[in-house]
């Protein structure tokens, strides 16, 4: 129907100068004309232009204060013309729709007063001013810019719409006065009846409708790609499914104190339940505890009590290590096999969340345990693994950990910040952690660790972590970064 109407329209008149006035004028749905003038467009029936404009329309609120009238001047109205009303008596005549704005507004207009609680009216007769303009914006008319503001200022009276339509709608280089109904499937029958069908044009160069599919993360992404630079290494994934670590593989298998302040509950979460472990290898337990509290394999150990208790308590993992003191307990248990080791998966700790800190993450961690391995091993090794991301300009630094001696933080140049960004730690596991497993004293182990989301924060030029991980992670940042190339 609305397509008839307006190829019928333009083949008497030279254009519809405007949508929305030729649908009123035809009792059309101004929705469907804007989709049969964009179809005639496509066909070059028509030619049109778009048009946009901005209208005020009334609120519900703004609705009901058009019909009533505004608040103050139905208070007005209830003041009796002569003598007074009390205000008791007077709001129960109003009721619940009139507020404290009814009162406010008849006061600053000084249409009314109290007096020792009795009403009265200063004035005979009020114009309606908010009604005014409500009805005229209401019978679409046109008010001034102070009518707006004033309005505005009364708050949930008009609020702006967007209206689209189209203007100088006029017939194009196909025009017909009736659409010509062509073929668009290529049906058996179709295809049987062909010289007797007009097709439509196909166009082979247009783009398909987007796909929506499923889409990775950008964490994830970079993960793989991090794990496909292991394996291409030749080193082999460790298991990492256990969210929960007991006390004594997270910490005391690694050399790390009891007394040290990572393990205490502002770093740490600890389980309720259940609260303990129940199963521990106990030759090894007992060798764990013998070189904490009085050293040995030329070490001094820490020379405390060390207590069985707190190697007992569960807790979710604080870093990936945990994983790797297993495994290489494990490894000790069979004649030994050198082998490469990685890991990439969440760690949990109890930190203050902002805007590069969360208490959930992810760490890598890789390990090398070779007989004879020294410090220019892993400087090699870690040369190679970090060449492979793109990073080539790499500086060490001497630090401490608990279960490395010696310790390295590692340092990248970073090109885009030109500036020394550090990316890692690493070092070579002590004898204290490594013998007490029943590996061989001439087996080292060179290790290295570093964050996921640090990196593909860079990556895709996101500064601010709960953007990356968590429940505001804006959906659109993963259909709008597809690839994600390696190299910072």
């Amino acid at each position: 129907m609305a397509e008839r109407a307006i190829l019928g329209f333009l083949q008497n008149n030279e254009q519809i100068p405007d949508s929305g006035q030729f649908s009123a004028e035809h009792n059309l749905d101004h929705d469907q004309v804007k989709n049969v003038i964009r179809r005639l467009q496509g066909f070059r029936y028509i030619d049109a232009q778009d048009i946009t404009r901005k209208t005020w329309v009334l609120t519900e609120e703004g609705k009901k204060y058009a019909a009533q009238g505004s608040p103050e001047v139905q208070l007005f109205l209830a003041v009796p013309e002569e003598g007074s009303i009390s205000a008791v008596e007077l709001k129960k005549k109003l009721g619940d729709s009139i507020d404290s704005f009814a009162w406010k507004y008849a006061k600053e207009n000084k249409w009314v007063e109290m007096e020792k609680k009795q009403v009265s009216r200063k004035v005979q007769h009020v114009d309606d001013v908010v009604q005014a303009l409500l009805l005229h914006i209401q019978d679409g008319k046109e008010i001034d810019e102070a009518g707006i503001v004033f309005l505005k200022g009364r708050k949930n009276l008009i609020e702006q719409m967007k209206w689209n339509g189209y203007s100088s709608i006029k017939k194009g280089p196909n025009y017909a006065p009736e659409r010509k109904m062509v073929s668009t499937d290529l049906t058996r029958e179709n295809l049987q009846n062909w010289k007797e069908l007009e097709f439509k044009e196909y166009n082979f160069n247009a783009k398909g409708a987007p796909v929506e599919a499923g889409l990775l993360h950008p964490l994830l992404k970079v993960r793989k790609q991090f794990k496909d630079i292991f394996v291409q290494m030749g080193f082999e994934e460790m298991p990492t499914n256990n969210f929960v670590e007991s006390s004594f593989w997270n910490f005391d298998a690694l050399f790390q104190p009891q007394q040290h302040p990572a393990r205490d509950s502002h770093d740490t979460f600890f389980l309720k339940a259940p609260c303990t472990t129940r199963t521990l290898p106990e030759d090894y337990v007992e060798r764990v505890k013998r070189v904490h509290e009085s050293g040995g394999y030329g070490s001094r150990g820490y020379n405390c009590d060390w207590k069985r208790e707190e190697a007992n308590k569960n807790l979710l993992r604080t870093h990936t290590t945990a994983v790797s003191s297993r495994m290489l307990h494990a490894l000790a248990q069979k004649p030994f096999v050198p082998k490469k080791y990685f890991s990439i998966d969440r760690v949990f700790r109890n930190e203050a969340v902002d805007r590069t800190h969360l208490a959930e993450f992810h760490q890598m961690e890789g390990l090398i345990c070779d007989r004879g391995l020294t410090l220019g091993d892993l400087i090699g090794v870690l040369k190679d693994f970090f060449s492979r991301l793109g990073m080539s300009k790499l500086r060490f630094k001497p630090a401490y950990n608990p279960y490395t001696e010696p310790s390295m933080e590692i340092f990248s140049y970073h090109e885009k910040l030109d500036k020394w960004v550090e990316i890692g730690n690493s070092g070579m596991f002590r004898p204290e952690m490594l013998l007490p497993m029943g590996l061989p004293e001439d087996v080292r182990v060179i290790a290295w660790g570093l964050g996921l989301e640090r990196p593909t924060m860079i990556l895709y030029g996101i500064d601010n972590i709960r953007d990356l991980f968590g429940h505001k992670v804006d959906l659109g940042l993963i259909k709008r970064n597809p690839i994600c190339r390696i190299g910072i």
